[in-house]
């Protein structure tokens, strides 16, 4: 059971983190509780904003001898409704926007120990002063902070050659929730000493804890990049072309992102600058990107053959190279504006999936004929991390349907996409997080053996349930 905080524990948590660490009125609290789109909304007793881990645990510590449920929050740019609390207004909002320590730079190590609420820019702008390379790229990355990246297991357009946060963090300080803090803050590539349990933490949507600091990877700066756009028939020809890339660009393919013809056109009405490399519209299209400490040429040429052979094989219908750093933004800039192209095709429901690269175009096949059978009109709208296998596939809703009719459906168009997931053996999602979004869904597809040891965990790690309770498991 939880309870609402009294008064004299909301003085204590107050004085926990001082003046500057608190926010009470409904104006200031707001943008804490709604979430991008204002598409999740909930209540909360305080805002509160330590600027120190000590702090953290002392807020964590006292919300468990009081039995306050408390609900993570660091750059709150998620989309999956994982950092808002539910509308009873019992919880406190924890941010971490306020820590924002670099805490350690080691060159010759390649790591860099930072605080959770440093923004993604900060990292990758921290690396550069270094001359490294900090890889995770997001859409998001001037306003998500590291602690969320870490607590939903970001991904983005790089995953191909650097992995996921998963791979690009080596260490973690998380205050647990009973107020303890653990301190794995280890900038080791091997440590086989036990359980990994920084592992347990990230992805874990801040259900487990609350991560305050972190040690991350770095990797040498690239001095040679290649890019191209690539017209395509059809994500067959992408999985083809893919696997051509790898044996020929080996470790420099950074990226590979697949997009349908819909999603660029309404990028290009929806963002002014955009131009579309290619005069013919074509079904399909790929950027493709490949990087190197050095060998510009090289690694240009390397590409233009992959291009033309897969011209010669009828993989690829058209292809340009970027010729400069002008050409290569805008290429990237067709690619990022697809939030923009989304809401300017009309009412989509987001998808963030993944199957296993090989069943892509199988997937897309019967994900598209299923919806068209059902909806007639329903227009397809897929881009992605085609080189991951994960497809952000959001179907847009016809024009002439009510929003009650948009309401109704929504769920059934879930149910068919995410069918067909499962019967590829993939996930419901990808790079996104269940949050409350997905987490009856996740209930749906996972085996009773995963939900057993899902909550097994919870409840060893957290047996009040009080880190961001509703998030990833529903309480039973």
């Amino acid at each position: 059971m939880t309870a609402h905080p009294d008064a004299a524990v909301l003085d204590r948590l107050r004085q926990a983190v001082g003046p500057a660490g608190v926010l009470e009125s409904p104006a200031d609290t707001e943008p804490f509780r709604t979430s991008v789109g204002a598409t999740f909304r909930g209540a909360a007793a305080l805002v509160l904003r330590p600027a120190s881990a000590l702090e953290v645990a002392e807020v964590v510590r006292l919300c468990a001898e009081a039995r306050i449920p408390i609900v993570p929050q660091a750059g709150n740019t998620g989309l999956a409704g994982g950092a808002q609390p539910d509308g009873s207004g019992a919880a406190v909002i924890l941010s971490v926007d306020r820590m924002r320590k670099v805490r350690a730079v080691d060159v010759a190590n390649d790591t860099l120990t930072v605080e959770a609420g440093v923004t993604l820019a900060e990292v990758q702008a921290e690396a550069e002063r270094v001359d490294r390379l900090f890889p995770l790229t997001l859409a998001s990355e001037g306003s998500c902070r590291i602690g969320g990246n870490l607590a939903t297991n970001a991904g983005g357009t790089q995953v191909l050659r650097y992995g996921n946060m998963r791979a690009l963090a080596l260490g973690l300080e998380v205050v647990l929730p009973d107020g303890r803090i653990w301190d794995g803050l280890r900038g080791l590539r091997k440590d086989n000493a036990g359980y990994d349990l920084k592992q347990l933490f990230i992805g874990s949507e801040g259900t487990l804890g609350i991560i305050t600091a972190a040690v991350l990877r770095l990797f040498p700066r690239p001095r040679a990049i290649a890019t191209a756009f690539a017209a395509i028939p059809d994500p067959a020809a992408a999985i083809a072309l893919l696997g051509q890339a790898k044996a020929r660009l080996g470790d420099s393919l950074s990226a590979f992102e697949l997009m349908r013809a819909p999603s660029l056109t309404h990028a290009i009405a929806a963002v002014p600058g955009l131009v579309s490399p290619f005069v013919e519209a074509y079904p399909w299209v790929l950027l493709i990107e490949a990087s190197a400490q050095e060998g510009g040429e090289s690694l240009a040429a390397g590409l233009e053959t992959l291009l033309g052979e897969g011209l010669e094989d009828g993989l690829i219908l058209d292809a340009v190279i970027a010729a400069s750093g002008a050409q290569r933004r805008n290429l990237w800039a067709l690619r990022e504006a697809q939030a923009e192209a989304q809401a300017h095709a009309g009412k989509g429901v987001k998808h963030d999936i993944s199957v296993p690269v090989s069943a892509i175009p199988a997937f897309v096949e019967r994900a598209d004929a299923a919806l068209a059978t059902r909806f007639p009109g329903i227009l397809p709208f897929t881009f992605g991390h085609v080189g991951d296998g994960n497809l952000h596939y959001n179907p847009v809703m016809p024009a002439d349907w009510t929003e009650e009719q948009r309401r109704a459906r929504a769920g059934e168009i879930n149910r068919i996409v995410h069918d067909v997931v499962a019967d590829f053996g993939g996930s419901i999602s990808a790079e996104h997080g269940l949050g409350q979004l997905r987490v009856a869904e996740a209930e749906h597809y996972k085996s009773a053996v995963e939900l057993d040891l899902m909550r097994a965990v919870k409840a060893a790690i957290d047996p009040q349930c009080l880190m961001n309770p509703g998030k990833v498991l529903r309480a039973r």
